[in-house]
Formats: structure tokens, C-alpha cells, sequence
């Protein structure tokens, strides 16, 4: 008898964590508000596949030789991005003329070259100190036995969804509508040589880690993987729900009220063979404590070889889901509260 009312009480008390747990997560759903519904798609119908198309013929031609780390045609880049934000009159973090945050040689174990994050912010109205980051890595492979690797979908098309974004909020801000908390534009350098522009930048962080409330990286969303060949409205959204559940709820609210992606979550598995949650620079922020969202596309037959060229991109998905990650950013910038960890539910 004793046994059977242990039993039966550790069922009860398993019973009711479950339904404790449950009736959060079902609290925290119905408690997020998507508001200013007409102002967002207003801005985010500013993102359009002609700009992001002329950007992305500049920024992955021969001109840039690859962008490899510390090599002149990244360097090329680097200043591209700088002038562009210069263009926009979107400020840097670090001072009016600096946007480079310079990651030294001696950094690097090996024969990698002096290199630099590109940095660029809109300051928040409200809450200044918290910090938004949107990240995308703009280095490539370079030149490989005299062919240039381009890297048109690795990651241009995230490089130039960055720059659209960063013009649409300014836009925004311009007219009345700012972020309440300041958002960080991160390009960052060294991601194919071992995420190392990143954790330099999380070794190094201009705005404080403790306020830093998620960081959105992108990193190739301009192509269609064989799975979805036959269904191109969709997109990998990797590390949602791994350090709050909120941010994924907040995502998935974001989709359904605009833009109804096929959001597909197999790659966010734990047991992915591919680990693609620890193969972007979404990962050094996660390793913060930084609750972060990886936006992908997936690997296709061009990726990492020459023949990943912009006349390949599929400009109107590319336009699609950098709208949906603007309205992502937009809900993140100015929601009341931040995100609620899944250590603190």
C-alpha cells in the first residue's frame, strides 16, 4: 500500500510540473502582441529584391577577389560596407569616421592577416543601453588556385540583407518611428576560418554582453536546398527555443501574422549530424547566455566552390526573408520587456 500512494504521489507531482510548465509556455504565447502591424510592413516593403539585387552584383564581383580574411578584397569590402553606412547616415558605436572594430594579427594562431569587424548602429530611444545585435559575415575563401570563390549565397546574400535592414530602420527612425532599444548592425570577418571574428567581438564587445538582448544572425538566405526544390517559401531557423522558449514563440507570432515561411526546424535538433547550431557566429553569443536565432537556407551544390555566383541568388525568396527577420528585429527592438530565459521559466 505505502508503495502504491508513493507512486501515485510522484505521479501527481510529475502531473502537475508538466501542467505548470505547459500553462508557461501557453502564458508567454498568448501574452505576445505583434502592434504597429501597418507601420512595420510599411518599412519592411522597403526591403525589395531590386536593391538587394544591385547590392549583391557589386559586393560578390570579382572586384572583391573573394573576400578572404585579411586579404586586400576583403579589405575592399570592409570599405564598401563602411561607405555604404556613411551613405545612410547610420552612425558608428565606436566614434563618427571609425566603423572598423581591427582584430589584430597576433590574435590569430596562424598567418592570418590583420582583419576588422564592420559596425554600425542606430541608438535606441528608450532604452539605449540594451542592445540588439544583427549579425551576418561578410568574408569568403578568397582565391583558391586562381579562382575566385564569390560567395554570393556564403554570405553575401546575409551581407546585403544586413545593409537593406539597417536602411529600413534608419528610414523609420527618420520618421518618428526609432527602436526603443539600440540596434547593433555586426559584420563580422573570420567566420570561415573558424568563427573567429565573432568571438573576438564577444572577447571584445562594444556594447556590454549583459545587455545585449539577442543577437539574429544570418548566414546564406538566398538559395533553395534540394528538400525544398519543389517548395521554395521557406527557411531554416536554427537555435530558436535553445535558451528561450519566448524568442521562439516571438518568431513564430512574427511569421504567421506577416509573411506564413514554411519555417522548417529539423537542422535545430540537438542531435543534427550537421551541428549547425555551433557552425555560425550565432554560437559565440550563445555561449553567453545571448539567446540567438540562426537564419539559413541550406547547403546546395554551389556552396563553398566558385560557382556560388549572384546570378544563382532567387531575389524575391532573398527579399522575403530579410523582411521576415526585419519584423523579427522590430518586435525585439521594442517589446516592453526583455526575453524571459528558459532558466528563469
Amino acid at each position: 500500500m505505502k508503495v502504491f500512494l508513493i507512486a501515485s504521489f510522484l505521479s501527481l507531482v510529475g502531473s502537475c510540473a508538466t501542467e505548470k510548465y505547459s500553462t508557461k509556455i501557453q502564458n508567454l504565447k498568448d501574452n505576445i502582441k505583434i502592434s504597429d502591424t501597418t507601420t512595420i510592413r510599411s518599412y519592411a516593403n522597403t526591403i525589395t529584391s531590386t536593391e538587394l539585387k544591385n547590392l549583391l552584383y557589386t559586393y560578390a564581383s570579382k572586384e572583391f577577389e573573394g573576400r578572404g580574411t585579411g586579404e586586400e578584397g576583403q579589405k575592399k569590402a570592409a570599405n564598401f560596407l563602411k561607405t555604404y553606412y556613411l551613405s545612410q547616415n547610420i552612425s558608428s558605436p565606436i566614434n563618427d569616421s571609425v566603423y572598423f572594430q581591427t582584430i589584430p594579427k597576433s590574435y590569430f594562431p596562424d598567418d592570418t592577416k590583420e582583419t576588422e569587424n564592420v559596425v554600425a548602429y542606430i541608438e535606441g530611444i528608450e532604452k539605449p543601453e540594451e542592445v540588439l545585435v544583427i549579425s551576418a559575415h561578410y568574408d569568403h575563401l578568397g582565391i583558391e588556385d586562381d579562382q575566385i570563390y564569390y560567395g554570393a549565397d556564403d554570405d553575401g546574400s546575409g551581407t546585403v540583407a544586413l545593409m537593406e535592414m539597417a536602411q529600413a530602420f534608419k528610414m523609420a527612425a527618420k520618421d518618428g518611428f526609432g527602436p526603443k532599444r539600440s540596434i547593433l548592425f555586426l559584420h563580422l570577418t573570420a567566420e570561415e576560418i573558424g568563427l573567429q571574428g565573432s568571438r573576438f567581438y564577444t572577447e571584445n564587445p562594444i556594447f556590454q554582453l549583459s545587455n545585449t538582448i539577442a543577437n539574429l544572425n544570418i548566414d546564406m538566405i538566398g538559395r533553395v536546398d534540394a528538400p525544398h526544390e519543389n517548395n521554395s517559401n521557406y527557411l531554416y531557423l536554427i537555435g530558436t527555443d535553445r535558451l528561450s522558449k519566448e524568442l521562439h514563440l516571438l518568431s513564430e507570432k512574427v511569421n504567421e501574422t506577416f509573411f506564413n515561411l514554411d519555417i522548417d526546424y529539423r537542422f535545430n535538433d540537438e542531435d543534427d549530424k550537421n551541428r549547425y547550431y555551433y557552425r555560425s557566429d550565432h554560437y559565440n553569443f550563445a555561449l553567453h547566455n545571448i539567446p540567438v536565432i540562426f537564419y539559413f537556407n541550406g547547403e546546395h551544390e554551389d556552396y563553398h566552390q566558385p560557382t556560388d555566383t549572384p546570378d544563382k541568388i532567387n531575389y524575391p525568396l532573398l527579399e522575403k526573408r530579410t523582411q521576415l527577420i526585419f519584423a523579427t528585429a522590430w518586435q525585439l527592438a521594442n517589446r516592453e520587456n526583455r526575453l524571459i530565459l528558459n532558466e528563469n521559466m
